[in-house]
């Protein structure tokens, strides 16, 4: 019996593989699916050579803040990979699946790269859009995710703003009504960047299409270079797009080292050049000077001159803040 039970034991060693495969579920924003399609395959490799593990990596896409909301809902995200830090705060303070510290776990406040949103016009550029203002003049259609449920379209409402506020005698006052012009223009809001990307170059509905960056190389891919042009405004917002394990969720899966090291490998030489290819800016000073030519020299502003994401969300996005007093006011001309 004795001698029977170590065969079957020896037999079982050696037709079970040495690691069991692991799953991780990435819930993620619309405009990085094309990132993840060459990140994941990448990482894939690099964790088989280094720990002998197979490894299926899962993707959900989604409007930024609709996706942080299924994760608060119950969607069981090993990581989550968001467009701004306050879609993961809500899941921390919400859900408390993650701790309020989160984004001091990993380098640049949890942001491996960066964006910033820039015009997307037709071919020939036939409305003559070179700046912000132009989006407020009669008669151009300016396609934007819905602020309320992307990230994207808060980007752009706060690009928006901060432009107006910069100029000779900006004040909040005049922000506020040249945001309310430029949204008084938009003749559909869709729910994230990518279902904003389809309507403006599929439905050709609008004139500009205001997006990241890193959206205009995904159109390019889909639909041809010659199809659209990029327009760089005189100022844009920096956009830091966070990352962040959900601790509750990988510690009951058991998959916290693998959900470390995914993220982790975004810093990498490797994970930033493939950021970089993706018209992601890169944080590696080597890789983003490789790749100097293909990022315009732009002026910046941050989410700090808001008073952080929080605040920014408070004053202008919650239920009854200023872009749904905006919204109101724009339903009654």
């Amino acid at each position: 019996m004795r001698l029977k039970c170590l065969l079957a034991a020896i037999a079982l060693s050696t037709t079970l593989p040495a690691f069991a495969d692991s799953t991780l579920l990435n819930v993620s924003y619309d405009v990085m699916r094309d990132f993840y399609k060459d990140y994941n395959p990448a990482f894939a490799k690099y964790w088989k050579t280094k720990s002998g593990e197979d490894i299926t990596l899962q993707m959900s896409h989604g409007g930024s803040s609709k996706q942080a909301r299924s994760v608060i809902d119950g969607l069981q995200a090993d990581v989550v990979t968001m467009n701004q830090h306050n879609d993961i705060d809500a899941i921390a303070d919400k859900a408390k699946l993650l701790p309020a510290d989160w984004a001091k776990r990993l380098p640049n406040d949890a942001a491996p790269f960066t964006s910033l949103q820039v015009l997307i016009v037709r071919k020939g550029n036939p409305k003559g859009i070179k700046d912000w203002n132009d989006l407020t003049k009669p008669g151009v259609g300016v396609i934007v995710p819905n602020p309320k449920t992307s990230g994207n379209g808060r980007y752009t409402y706060l690009a928006a703003w901060g432009y107006a506020a910069k100029l000779p005698g900006g004040n909040d006052a005049k922000a506020r009504e040249f945001v309310a012009s430029v949204f008084k223009n938009i003749p559909v809001l869709d729910a994230g960047g990518r279902a904003a990307t389809t309507t403006f170059m599929q439905r050709q509905i609008g004139d500009v299409l205001v997006t990241f960056e890193n959206e205009a190389e995904m159109i390019a891919k889909e639909f041809g270079r010659g199809n659209f042009e990029v327009i760089y405004p005189s100022v844009s917002i920096e956009a830091e797009p966070p990352v962040a394990i959900v601790d509750k969720v990988v510690d009951k899966k058991g998959t916290r080292k693998q959900a470390e090291e995914y993220l982790k490998y975004l810093w990498s030489p490797a994970g930033q050049e493939i950021a970089a290819q993706n018209y992601l800016r890169p944080r590696d000073k080597t890789i983003a000077a490789k790749y100097a030519k293909q990022f315009p020299a732009i002026k910046l502003f941050a989410i700090e001159e808001f008073g952080g994401w929080q605040k920014a969300q408070k004053t202008h996005f919650e239920d009854g803040a200023i872009y749904d007093q905006i919204s109101a006011s724009i339903a009654k001309r």
